[in-house]
């Protein structure tokens, strides 16, 4: 649970606490680690880049493998509402990247320090980019406007929906690569449960705009979604991003992808905006950076393609799947195995086969758990069809999921559920 919640009961408690799962990464009770106790240096074994989920996940391992001492991320310090949970021991330094010179094998921070590494490990997760919708970030000080991407802006959206009365309520998916690209999806299911549990729903007219061309990116989960979205007359526009908001008239202005230049104008009384995401700007310009300014790596070792000690994990890299903490979980296991084999000057063998999961919450206490490779083929972990709406999977989600990633993943000791799916699923063809 957040460490600051508003005291509600009954439906509104549950939605506020979905609301803030699905916005930023809260504080953990778990604290591992606030400060080294040693002389920052100037050169490490294993130099981690970002202090997220992927980069934590890294250091819990290279801490195993090379020893704390060896070990250090740079990552500045948290701003209030994100604590790190370094691995004790590990050097944390308290600065920002500025420059990455991959030729010399050293970074360069906003202190003007210069670091060298034998090994770096790049994770510096996604930008979110509010500013490139006209109106926006200066029109989250309007009402009936939020955002569940930032920590800021979540309790707008909780705000938003007390206060909706009748009208649009509009939610928009941006047209870049998305953290948790089911996010958007999630605050609006929870909404219209919402809307019916306080008798709004009948004035509510639910839109979801998207830039995509379908409503999720794996048929058996568009399939069941399509389902719900008619059983609950929600309205789908496809290729449409959000270009503008007029908060003042509360209006929000979406081109049409398919006909660029053409505009539409809504009008709301609520709106969620998912904003437009990209690497972050040190990365664009960087020599580890493909074309679109992402990680080039591996898509199956998650080595750099071009400096053989340089590795990424994460949202920052190219690797053609979603952007889920679940994929994080699944490529440190890969990563871990090439590195030891990169130290060992071996060929790595293990390999990732982009499986990701997207735990779709479609109501108070129901998800569809879609889990998925490459391929965009269906890679589920247990032995029932999981594109029909669950309980079981919503408990997995609320109680069972964070548990793994505070306790397991964080420290170093959760790749995946592969183990586990191959035990589910002997003997079957």
């Amino acid at each position: 649970s957040p460490p600051l919640k508003p005291n509600l009961s009954g439906p509104r408690a549950q939605l506020f606490a979905c609301l803030l799962r699905l916005g930023t990464q809260q504080v953990s009770p778990l604290q591992l680690h606030t400060g080294a106790s040693h002389a920052a240096r100037n050169h490490y074994e294993v130099l981690v880049l970002g202090g997220g989920s992927g980069g934590i996940t890294m250091v819990a391992r290279m801490k195993r493998k090379v020893g704390a001492e060896n070990v250090a991320v740079v990552e500045p310090m948290g701003a209030g509402a994100k604590q790190l949970v370094i691995p004790s021991g590990v050097e944390w330094i308290k600065a920002r990247v500025v420059e990455l010179n991959p030729d010399k094998s050293c970074i360069h921070t906003d202190n003007g320090k210069e670091i060298s590494y034998q090994y770096l490990i790049i994770a510096l997760g996604i930008q979110l980019d509010y500013e490139k919708i006209k109106g926006l970030p200066e029109g989250f000080a309007h009402p009936k406007i939020g955002s569940n991407y930032s920590v800021k802006t979540v309790e707008k959206t909780w705000k938003a929906l007390q206060d909706f009365k009748e009208g649009n309520a509009v939610f928009t998916f941006p047209n870049t690569p998305v953290e948790c690209a089911g996010a958007p999806q999630k605050i609006m299911y929870l909404s219209e449960a919402y809307f019916r549990e306080t008798g709004k729903r009948s004035k509510a007219n639910i839109i979801f705009n998207t830039s995509l061309g379908a409503i999720f990116g794996v048929k058996k989960y568009a399939d069941a979604l399509q389902e719900i979205i008619r059983e609950r007359n929600l309205t789908v526009n496809y290729k449409q991003n959000l270009i503008e908001v007029r908060a003042n008239k509360q209006e929000a202005v979406f081109e049409n992808l398919d006909k660029p230049g053409e505009t539409q104008v809504i009008s709301y009384e609520m709106l969620h905006v998912s904003p437009p995401m990209s690497p972050p700007d040190v990365l664009k310009t960087s020599p580890v950076a493909d074309a679109a300014g992402w990680v080039d790596v591996d898509k199956e070792t998650l080595q750099h393609k071009r400096y053989p000690n340089v590795f990424g994990i994460g949202d920052c890299t190219n690797l053609p799947t979603s952007k889920t903490a679940a994929a994080v979980a699944a490529q440190s296991g890969i990563l871990d195995r090439t590195i030891s084999l990169i130290m060992k000057n071996q060929t790595p063998t293990k390999k990732y086969d982009g499986y990701t999961s997207c735990p779709l919450v479609t109501g108070y206490n129901c998800v569809i758990l879609a889990e998925f490779d490459y391929k965009a083929e269906p890679l589920e972990t247990l032995p029932v069809d999981q594109s029909k709406e669950r309980l079981s999977m919503y408990l997995m989600k609320a109680d069972l999921m964070p548990l793994l990633y505070w306790n397991m993943m964080l420290r170093g000791y959760w790749g995946g559920p592969a183990f586990l799916c191959k035990l589910f699923h002997l003997g079957m063809s």
